[in-house]
């Protein structure tokens, strides 16, 4: 299934487009805030090709599709209004009354950090690239090269408050520009200027303890929070003919000195609290608290409370220049890479093989849900290995004091941000992810699992069976109800000499046509009164009402459908007035087109003369 067909399928599934609040993505899934969460239909979506599976988590519906997940993503702007910022976004106060109070957070974090996972995967592999080339004496750090490089790796985490600011504003349904330009007040030359003179700062003679905020999470956050509601409340009092710079002068003048007085020394409070705290854990016993984190983070992902300490890490690498909580987590990755792996090994079944040997692949690089719920927890003891392993490879790397020296998904591109000044705990990290891949995959292969082998020899011999009793490749079912006549009998030589591909022609005597297969809409034409479809067997049809009829250009007519949608046997397309069409002086005879004909060897029409919706009209037989 395409990308734009795929998007298509999901929005229905979904409950419409009128059931989306709003919707991110991170590295392998869609993430949905809905307004009703029981109109999604989950058998539908977990069945559809190109889906590896739907979880609910954090307040949030999330559809797992891979890698190609920014395709789809941009594949539903496409076709819907979904992604539009100037979309109605659900009130704060509706979204909060939705989930017990950990399902917010996590949702509102994931929504927060979801957009920006990539490129800060990007820029932390740079980063780490350039710390090795420093320790090795690759690069001279004080030269122009090294310079533009570490720009490009650290604006990034530098400017972090004005990317934060954005996400951060479509979450809540503020004004991203106004956002902006709060958080580049926290930046700005001269209030960096302040902090670092250390001198008594005062704002009409309320005092002000300025803390650093390049690289800062949490008071953006906080801040443009508060600046939603103040919008809010401002564009319900003030009239419309001034609001639109009203209201941004109010956010402008109550948030930044409300953030730099309040919610900065807050927030960064908060954030070095929490994080003191989790390294308080790792001084205590770094190796049982390696432990901890390896065997417990892929379960952290999968009920989503892994975006918790996303901003931890984040923070400790701001304010410390280094973390040693994520590369434990590191280690968890690769065992359930290496659990992927020993049911490649083990398993018999062929879907199987292919499906964990490519989700091994694609674990290696951090992306592992493929690897988790397309292979190891869907046979459950391979899940269970991959936690005793990532157990092991956590303590090595925290008994280690393995160190993170920026940001990425845990994978083999991001390795080089684990190696710091001399490789320090890098040699442990290395250990670390190679024991939890070994032990996990080894365990795998002893425990065994339940192989689906005979399962996939009965449907093999059943497609034997089905094979022998019908040599039929497609059926394609009536669009309309009405007198059918061959092709050739069409008052237009174009369809009549079959140069556009053999099918059928249809008097019609109800004035609406059905899709004729399951399938995707290829062409919508602007005039409506043609339709093009691509079959799920692959076959191209053009269904056109009546003859010459491109003059009404879309007079008389009533399109249900737009390029791209889905559709299956019955569905209406479109609609029409028989009598206003032959009132006008056109033919209302229907061809159905087989446009790809050269690839059957047999296109054979009904031999009936009346037909209704659904009936067999035409028989494709494909070549050898």
């Amino acid at each position: 299934m395409d990308n734009q067909a795929l998007a298509k399928e999901i929005i229905h599934h979904v409950g419409g487009e009128d059931n989306v609040q709003s919707l991110v993505h991170c590295a392998t899934r869609l993430r949905f805030t809905l307004q009703d969460p029981s109109k999604p239909n989950k058998d539908k979506l977990e069945n559809t090709e190109g889906i590896i599976t739907v979880k609910e988590s954090g307040g949030q519906f999330q559809v797992v599709i891979g890698n190609t997940v920014p395709e789809v993503y941009q594949a539903i702007g496409a076709i819907s209004n979904i992604l539009e910022d100037d979309k109605k976004t659900t009130d704060a106060s509706t979204n909060e009354s939705k989930g017990n109070i950990v399902g917010r957070v996590v949702d509102v974090i994931s929504s927060i950090f979801a957009p920006l996972l990539g490129v800060m995967a990007g820029a932390g592999i740079l980063k780490g690239l350039l710390l090795i080339a420093d320790n090795l004496n690759w690069l001279d750090p004080a030269g122009s090269t090294y310079t533009i490089l570490y720009a490009a790796s650290d604006s990034l985490f530098y400017f972090l408050p004005l990317l934060l600011a954005v996400t951060t504003a479509r979450k809540f349904g503020a004004n991203v520009f106004t956002a902006l330009t709060v958080a580049g007040a926290l930046v700005y030359p001269t209030i960096v200027e302040l902090e670092a003179q250390d001198a008594a700062i005062d704002f009409f003679g309320i005092p002000v303890v300025m803390m650093p905020y390049s690289s800062t999470v949490i008071p953006i956050i906080l801040s443009v929070i508060m600046m939603s509601y103040v919008e809010k409340l401002s564009n319900r009092y003030i009239h419309q003919s001034v609001k639109n710079f009203l209201t941004p002068l109010i956010s402008l003048v109550v948030l930044v000195p409300i953030t730099l007085i309040v919610f900065g020394p807050i927030g960064v409070s908060i954030g070095n609290g929490i994080a003191d705290a989790l390294l308080a854990g790792f001084n205590f016993s770094p190796l049982l608290a390696g432990a901890a984190l390896g065997a417990g983070w892929q379960l952290f992902v999968i009920f989503g409370v892994h975006w918790g300490l996303v901003p931890v890490f984040i923070n400790n690498i701001a304010v410390y220049g280094q973390d040693g909580i994520k590369p434990a987590a590191t280690a968890s990755v690769f065992a359930q890479t290496g659990a992927a792996f020993g049911v490649f090994l083990k398993t018999k079944n062929k879907k199987l093989k292919a499906l964990s040997g490519s989700a091994t692949i694609t674990a290696l690089f951090g992306i592992t849900e493929p690897a988790v719920y397309g292979v190891t927890l869907r046979l459950k003891k391979p899940f269970i290995a991959g936690i005793i392993g990532g157990a092991v490879g956590g303590a090595i790397i925290g008994y280690g004091g393995t160190q993170a020296f920026a940001s990425g998904a845990p994978g083999l591109l991001t390795l080089p941000i684990f190696f710091g000044p001399g490789g320090e705990g890098f040699f442990a990290l290395i250990l670390g992810i190679t024991a939890s891949f070994i032990i996990s995959a080894v365990l795998t292969y002893m425990l065994g699992f339940d192989d689906p082998v005979e399962e996939t020899v009965e449907e093999a011999n059943t497609a034997i069976k089905d094979d022998n009793i019908e040599s039929v490749d497609e059926q394609i079912f009536s669009p309309l109800e009405g007198e059918a006549i061959a092709l050739t009998n069409v008052a237009d030589p174009t369809f009549a000499s079959e140069a556009m591909g053999q099918g059928i022609a249809i008097k019609p005597q109800t004035g609406r046509v059905v899709s004729p297969v399951n399938g995707t809409i290829s062409v919508a034409f602007k005039t409506k009164h043609a339709i093009g479809i691509v079959s799920e067997n692959g076959a191209e049809l053009l269904i056109h009402v009546g003859i010459d009829t491109v003059q009404l250009d879309g007079q008389y007519f009533t399109s249900h459908i737009q390029q791209g949608d889905v559709v299956n046997i019955g569905d209406v397309l479109v609609e029409f007035d028989i009598n206003k069409i032959k009132e006008a002086g056109y033919d209302v005879t229907t061809p159905i087109i087989v446009t790809n004909s050269n690839q059957y060897s047999t296109v054979d029409a009904t031999a009936e003369n009346q037909v209704k919706e659904k009936d067999s009209i035409l028989t494709l037989v494909a070549k050898d």
